[in-house]
């Protein structure tokens, strides 16, 4: 399997049998590395309450499935869908898989496409930098297109992990993109004794930008464990252009995902990343002492606006926290304005250091967000989530403002999150724009679709959208594309 680099592993590639940590309560919490300390301390205690966790364990692979851990979680369209690593004899090259399967809830439980095991829908290609191991998903739907980022390796033994991408229309069946090879590699700022490499990824997309973490451990401000997370940006989900680094001043422009890892914003391994609207912070998920510890940073990584939270409870691998599809933090159906629940999936076992792990589900929720104090709140809180409108229609928030869609099932193919009821302060959000059944659709090379709204120009993830709608995308050359007034983005 691709190396646990968890307590300090000095290793890459696969290991015979999985490489464990110690158990909660006899590990020490990770440290060692450089994370910049924020402006301002933060001084937000939010409490906490609905502690909740499975009864057992939810997923786990076939009978020669030793080990299941690194899961990626997604509330999809009515299902929770999970993606995790193990390995199947029969899937592929020997080595690392990444499972699939799919539940009614986070307590489970999972089953595969068909209804039995897990499936195996990812494995190694064979003579290309995946060739062994293909492991520690993240995945992410925007629009019509589902993407995996991935740990991938060639062999067993030091031989450097680094990030791949694959692409599907359906998260099942996958087409490796960037030609097959590597987004990202480990930097090589500096030598370490842990050559484990560039790998666990962790995806957002949020206002047009795909948000990856990672771990490097040949990164400059990785602690001397090769402990530490790193951060880049970019419009491009291949990170082949337009790349930005998180360093000590915020994001800036490099000349490509190898720049030097110059920040760490967590010092820890395995772990993973969330947009949570309703507190307007990103959250770490990561490993501690006694549980899973939530670290929260303000949308430009400047300051901690909230103390970090502890979901308690046992754990041998890092954290899969449940997540819509574009990687925000779904809403509590209760109570939206005031409660933020916070689920994860995190690998487990009541054994000893080589006992096999399965995934179980643990959660809570914090109190007293005040998600709905303002208008400004309330639109960072609801976007990309839908809900029904007074006139029998949908009110879908985008920028924040309503767009009032006739259709439903429109609304709910472009939302990330779908309501079955209104909460009041959606009534405060301005409604922007109709998108009435049959609305005028454009589509241009290179451009792709987009409904054409009050006379300005709304994007949407591609020609099923238009289709549901009842529309037809007349052809446009680029020039009267660009000439239309730019109106949000759809596409979600």
């Amino acid at each position: 399997m691709v190396a646990s680099v968890l307590a300090g592993l000095l290793l890459a590639g696969c290991t015979e049998g999985y490489a464990q940590p110690q158990a909660a309560g006899e590990h020490p919490a990770i440290a060692g590395g450089k994370t910049v300390v924020p402006r301002r301390p933060a001084d937000v205690d939010l409490p906490s309450g609905g502690p909740r966790q499975s009864d057992g364990v939810v997923a786990a692979g076939g009978a020669d499935s030793v080990y299941n851990y690194g899961p990626s979680v997604m509330l999809d369209r009515g299902q929770t869908r999970m993606w995790w690593c193990s390995q199947y004899g029969g899937a592929g090259p020997p080595g690392d898989d990444v499972l699939y399967a799919q539940a009614p809830s986070s307590d489970g439980p999972f089953t595969g496409p068909d209804g039995g095991i897990p499936a195996a829908v990812f494995s190694g290609a064979p003579g290309q930098f995946d060739g062994m191991h293909t492991c520690d998903p993240s995945v992410l739907r925007v629009g019509s297109t589902y993407y995996l980022y991935y740990t991938g390796a060639a062999g067993d033994h030091a031989l450097g992990n680094s990030i791949g991408l694959a692409t599907s229309p359906d998260g099942i069946h996958w087409t490796r993109a960037a030609g097959g090879r590597p987004i990202l590699g480990p930097s090589h700022d500096v030598h370490r004794e842990n050559v484990y490499g560039a790998g666990q990824p962790s995806v957002v997309y949020l206002d047009g930008w795909f948000y990856l973490m990672f771990t490097d451990t040949t990164g400059r401000a990785a602690g001397a464990n090769g402990a530490g997370q790193f951060l880049l940006r970019s419009r491009d989900p291949a990170f082949g252009a337009g790349v930005q680094a998180l360093d000590v001043g915020g994001f800036v422009p490099v000349a490509s995902t190898a720049a030097p890892r110059a920040r760490s914003i967590v010092d820890g391994f395995s772990a993973d990343l969330m947009w949570v609207g309703a507190l307007a912070a990103f959250v770490v998920a990561h490993e501690t002492d006694g549980g899973t510890t939530l670290t929260f940073w303000t949308a430009d990584f400047t300051e901690h606006p909230y103390r970090p939270v502890l979901v308690p409870g046992p754990w041998r691998e890092g954290p899969g926290l449940v997540r819509r599809p574009d990687g925000h933090a779904p809403l509590s159906p209760a109570d939206p304005c005031d409660r933020v629940p916070f689920d994860l999936v995190r690998a487990t076992t009541n054994g000893g250091a080589n006992a096999p792990t399965d995934l179980r589900h643990f959660g809570l929720d914090l109190l007293g967000s005040q998600a709905c104090a303002n208008p400004d709140r309330t639109a960072a809180t609801f976007d990309g989530v839908t809900a029904p409108s007074p006139e029998r229609t949908m009110d879908l928030v985008r920028a924040g403002g309503r767009v009032r869609v006739d259709r439903r099932a429109v609304a709910v193919a472009l939302a990330g999150e779908v309501l079955d009821k209104a909460p009041p302060a959606l009534a405060t959000l301005p409604l922007t724009t109709r998108l009435r059944s049959g609305a005028e659709a454009v589509q241009a090379p290179d451009r792709g679709f987009a409904f054409v709204l009050d006379g300005r120009r709304w994007p949407v993830p591609g020609p099923a959208a238009v289709g549901d709608n009842g529309s037809t995308a007349h052809p446009v050359p680029p020039t009267q594309w660009d000439g239309y007034p730019p109106g949000p983005s759809l596409v979600g």
